[in-house]
């Protein structure tokens, strides 16, 4: 889906628009630990803090099954399966099985639970804020993401921000059993929307919250994406990939559309869910505009194909190398049909950004969520106008410890969440960073030296951390210890939608 992001124009020390460099830690390694072992859970009455932590994390309420995997020394990782509620305003309706993972560091230090918004990797990776703190790190995979999903799910009452929420707070009311140190959460993208969302219903939970890149999407019918769009970068650039896109609706289309027949027949996909594999290729030429602002750097623009000149098979490399021609597949659709059912009845979306290519398209206005939602979800059901409102003023006007970072020449940071007027946000601790020419990756080490060390002493402080107890790290500088293993690009960094 296209994205947004807006340049603010003024901010105070409370909602900080920063511009400056990219600074990265030094390397720290460490050899792996041996796996552990892998067991059922039975809550045990007798386990106490001298138990090992194995045994303390079987015993949390809730958790139904553990198993513990390698991870480099000093950490232990656990795949843990927790029971929740698959309604939580009707018990009756049962409970599935959810997905979580656990680094752990040592029950002295700081949790982060961290969440993408979509499925749990079950691989072992630190978020930043995770690793400013040197803490523990709980992620959490979002309902109705396979295998996190009731056998016989009601989407339109189960499957909403709320219920999502309250899965966030029972699982933290279950993990401070054993973590009662200061808790944060975070998330990039649809996770720092999930993160946003969770404080939103449950403001205490947790003592402060770091959102990445999180679209604010208020008024679903009255977005500023396209103005955004519309002045993102140079104009030469934005030319140029208009250029491209022209080019591959129009003389190009018939060709294009040949070799992704044929790539569809050998990979076996379908096009059922959005109609037709024409359709499908067309949304995936309206988002590459979108796409590009989303991911590339601005140095980016010289790699885009001259249209005049550039053969087909150029063209096809560069759009299915920024958008993915085959995205809009039954088969990769599946996996986001959580995604796209939520943004359609209730996160909203972006409008595509058709306004250059308006006379090239047969299928206009096709490249929105409800699009995307299996047929087998519909019809929907009305829109949720009041939900986004509702977290919008909370952010505004009551919310408090929240760090927003988000990216310059991002689209998706174009409608971003808002801390409200200066001196009630310096109040309330509510933080909004921008990275100059900052994209979706953005993060508190590209943020300028003020900027970052104004962002890692708070995210210390919240922490319990901001009196060097944990290995030497330098705000100024921006660095803190890396663990090369752990560290790794963000997931949000590597998916079309936020």
């Amino acid at each position: 889906m296209p994205a947004l992001s807006r340049t603010a124009a003024s901010l105070s020390a409370a909602a900080l628009i920063v511009t400056g460099l990219t600074v990265t830690g030094p390397a720290a390694g460490g050899a792996l630990a041996s796996p552990g072992t892998s067991a059922s859970t039975s809550a045990s009455a007798g386990v106490t803090a001298s138990d090992d932590i194995l045994d303390r994390i079987r015993a949390v309420p809730g958790v139904t099954s553990v198993t513990e995997g390698s991870v480099p020394a000093g950490y232990r990782f656990f795949l843990i399966s927790f029971r929740q509620q698959v309604d939580h305003r009707d018990p009756a309706k049962g409970t599935f099985e959810q997905r979580l993972t656990l680094l752990h560091k040592g029950t002295d230090r700081p949790m982060v639970m961290y969440t993408s918004g979509y499925g749990v990797s079950q691989s072992p990776g630190r978020a930043e804020p995770t690793q400013i703190v040197d803490g523990n790190q709980l992620s959490m995979e979002y309902r109705f993401f396979s295998p996190s999903i009731p056998a016989s799910p009601s989407w339109p009452t189960q499957l909403t921000i709320w219920q999502a929420a309250t899965d966030q707070h029972d699982i933290i009311e279950a993990f401070k059993t054993v973590y009662d140190q200061s808790w944060l959460t975070t998330g990039g993208s649809k996770g720092g929307m999930t993160a946003t969302y969770h404080r939103r219903f449950y403001p205490d939970d947790v003592q402060g919250s770091v959102p990445y890149v999180a679209p604010n999407d208020v008024v679903d019918t009255k977005d500023v994406y396209n103005e955004f769009l519309s002045q993102v970068g140079e104009p030469a650039c934005r030319d140029a990939i208009t250029a491209v896109q022209r080019r591959a609706l129009g003389p190009a289309r018939d060709g294009i559309l040949r070799t992704l027949r044929s790539v569809s027949a050998e990979q076996g996909l379908t096009w059922k869910t959005v109609g037709s594999l024409e359709k499908a290729y067309e949304s995936a030429v309206v988002d590459t505009y979108f796409a590009f602002w989303q991911y590339q750097p601005e140095s980016a623009c010289g790699s885009v194909p001259d249209a005049r000149t550039a053969t087909r098979d150029e063209i096809y490399a560069f759009l299915d190398g920024v958008a993915g021609l085959t995205f809009y597949s039954d088969q990769t659709l599946a996996y986001y049909a959580p995604y796209y059912y939520q943004a359609a009845t209730q996160l909203g979306s972006p409008e595509p950004y058709e306004n250059r290519l308006g006379d090239l398209l047969k299928f206009p206005g096709a490249d929105v969520a409800k699009t995307f939602v299996p047929r087998e979800l519909k019809p929907l059901p009305r829109f949720d106008r009041a939900a986004m409102p509702d977290v919008d003023r909370w952010v505004s006007h009551r919310s408090t410890q929240m760090l927003y970072v988000y990216g310059e020449n991002d689209p998706w940071s174009a409608e971003p969440f808002d801390c409200g007027p200066a001196a009630s946000a310096a109040r309330r601790d509510c933080f909004r960073f921008y990275v100059p020419g900052g994209n979706h990756g953005s993060s508190i080490a590209q943020l300028p030296e003020a900027g970052r060390a104004v962002a890692v002493q708070q995210v210390r402080e919240w922490a319990g951390v901001a009196t060097a107890d944990a290995p030497a790290r330098s705000a100024a500088a921006g660095s803190w210890s890396s663990v090369p293993a752990l560290d790794h690009a963000p997931e949000w960094t590597q998916r079309r939608t936020p």
